[in-house]
């Protein structure tokens, strides 16, 4: 990716967040030399992992050596600084992440987790992957995921509009119309 006139690259921030769970597998597998090649070899600077209640520590790095920089940390009030702040955002299959994400215009690669029983969050990250608003991977295939995506190929998402749904619901609830 380009550098700026300094001869300085611009800072490019990948943001990992697995939410409230234990995700140790998507932990892993972006502390892995491998996905951090790609991610330094597609530009990025910086990676920042919201490692949530797991167990796996990644390994922090500076980025000194002319590596991609290395940061993380368990839990935060609020994830909204920096999903703003990245320029790519991988996350946990959990439909707030994904849906906040989304609203802030960010590019996504949804980790599906398949140790989770009835996981039915696979289904809305593939259903909007199939609609070409993110990516979606497993553990296995982040690296190949990073390093096919094509991010200009992704799709701006708009939410629906639910106020057909609220007002059925307002009627069947009894509430005056408005």
């Amino acid at each position: 990716m380009g550098e700026a006139e300094d001869g300085v690259k611009p800072k490019r921030v990948v943001f990992v967040t697995v939410g409230t769970t234990c995700f140790d597998a998507l932990v892993k597998v972006v502390d892995s030399q491998e996905v951090r090649d790609e991610l330094f070899k597609r530009g990025y600077t910086h990676l920042l992992i919201q490692m949530g209640r797991g167990s796996y520590l990644p390994s922090k790095s500076t980025g000194d050596d002319g590596s991609l920089a290395v940061d993380y940390f368990t839990f935060s009030s609020s994830i909204a600084d920096h999903l703003r702040s990245a320029s790519l955002v991988i996350s946990h299959a959990g439909s707030g992440s994904i849906f906040e994400t989304l609203r802030l215009g960010k590019p996504l690669i949804v980790v599906v987790n398949e140790d989770l029983m009835d996981n039915h969050q696979s289904e809305l990250a593939e259903e909007l992957a199939e609609r070409k608003h993110l990516y979606c991977s497993r553990p296995q295939t982040l690296h190949q995921t990073i390093a096919i995506m094509d991010l200009k190929s992704l799709l701006p998402y708009s939410p629906g509009d639910a106020t057909p749904v609220a007002k059925l619901i307002h009627r069947f609830l009894g509430f005056p119309e408005d």
